[in-house]
């Protein structure tokens, strides 16, 4: 999928960037490359391959560090609603803004 100048134009507009004409055969140059690259990659025969949860994973045992799924920190709920205006329940009352 290759882009044309005025398609770098019509994006430079949406993204509100004023390109001069360098910049512009530039961007199209850049665009142009990345997507061979991207068709390229999608060119490639991946089926069968499991994906990686780190790219570390490609090169050496990578174990995830994990830690405890613990409660580290107690219920200071009356502690934060201190200093609120209004509370009920639990909950921080708001004066209502729609009608």
């Amino acid at each position: 999928m290759a882009l044309t100048s005025t398609d770098v134009r019509r994006i430079a507009e949406l993204a509100r960037l004023d390109l001069g004409a360098a910049e512009e055969a530039l961007m199209l140059a850049q665009i142009n490359s990345f997507f061979r690259i991207v068709e390229q990659m999608s060119a490639v025969d991946t089926s069968g391959v499991e994906p990686l949860y780190t790219p570390l994973a490609a090169v050496s045992d990578a174990h995830l560090r994990l830690r405890e799924d613990v409660v580290t920190e107690g219920d200071e709920r009356a502690l934060n609603q201190q200093s609120a205006p209004a509370v009920a329940g639990g909950l921080f009352l708001v004066p209502r803004v729609i009608e």
